[in-house]
């Protein structure tokens, strides 16, 4: 195995480990969107008490679909975890 070899895996390994984590960050938006989600909700529950069931349905599938963008953020970060290192070192030799 000469030096090029070992440099490649590093830099894989290294290329893995930083988009791992910038996959991961992408929970913070979901959280910060659900959050203020919820908060206009309480708002807008509280000008309008009767309109309750329509805007706690419109929230939850509004949740629901944010939710989604860290959970596909989650599951790339974990699969660059587990899974894309193997793969690289048995492309590189």
């Amino acid at each position: 195995m000469n030096d090029y070899t070992v440099l490649a895996k590093g830099i894989a390994l290294a290329g893995c480990a930083i988009g791992a984590g910038l996959a991961l960050i992408a929970g913070i938006g979901p959280g910060i969107g659900e959050g203020n989600c919820a908060a206009r909700a309480c708002e807008a529950v509280g000008r309008q008490p009767e309109a309750k069931s329509d805007i706690t349905s419109t929230m939850i599938l509004g949740i629901a679909l944010s939710e989604t963008t860290g959970i596909y953020g989650f599951v790339t970060g974990l699969l660059l975890i587990f899974f894309a290192p193997g793969q690289f070192m048995n492309f590189l030799g």
